[in-house]
């Protein structure tokens, strides 16, 4: 019996690397201190709770 293959409607390993790629180049000369700041309001306008707060 033959397997049906499936189309994939959304490609999670795609779309990771995409959005890892656009954050190095948005953050590639940025220094320790501005990239803690960059992550941090990047949570603030994200409305998500860090982990354990």
């Amino acid at each position: 019996m033959k397997t049906k293959k499936k189309e994939k409607t959304f490609d999670a390993v795609s779309m990771m690397r995409e959005i890892r790629d656009k954050i190095s180049s948005e953050t590639q000369n940025m220094t320790f201190e501005e990239f803690k700041k960059y992550i941090d309001s990047r949570i603030k306008a994200s409305g998500l709770k860090p982990i354990g707060q």
